[in-house]
C-alpha cells in the first residue's frame, strides 16, 4: 500500500521529497519536535498510529519510540493551507528529544529584543 493519491497531490515536498513534519502535545499543544516525513513516513503514521519519519542523517526511517521507549501516540495529523507542512498531534510518553529532554524547544531560549 501507499500514500492516498488525493493527499500525496497535495504535498508540497523539498528537492529531496520531504515534508517538515511539527510535533505537539495533543492536549496542552507544547511544540515538542521538527521532523522530516516523505509519502511513505507519511503513510505508516496515518495507518499505524505510531509516529515514523525519515532520517536525514541515517538515510533510513525511524518510528518514533522504537529504541528510546518515548513512543509518540499519533491523535491526528493535518496539513497546512500550502501542503508544505505536516502537524502531527501526538501523546508523548517520555522525552521527545534525542537528548533527553521532553521538547527540543526548552534548552536555548533566544532573548527578543524589539526596538
Amino acid at each position: 500500500m501507499s500514500l492516498d493519491p488525493a493527499i500525496a497531490a497535495r504535498l508540497k515536498r523539498t528537492g529531496d521529497g520531504l515534508v517538515p513534519a511539527i510535533v505537539q502535545q495533543y492536549d496542552t499543544g507544547e511544540v515538542l519536535m521538527l521532523a522530516w516525513m516523505d509519502d511513505e513516513a507519511l503513510h505508516r503514521t496515518l495507518t499505524t498510529g505510531r509516529a515514523t519519519y525519515w532520517s536525514r542523517s541515517r538515510g533510513s526511517y525511524w518510528v518514533k519510540g522504537d529504541t528510546s521507549g518515548h513512543v509518540q501516540h499519533v491523535k491526528s495529523v493535518a496539513l497546512d493551507c500550502d501542503g508544505d507542512t505536516i502537524l502531527l498531534k501526538v501523546d508523548q510518553v517520555g522525552a521527545a528529544c534525542h537528548t533527553g529532554d521532553r521538547t527540543c524547544f526548552d534548552a536555548d531560549e533566544l532573548a527578543v529584543n524589539p526596538k
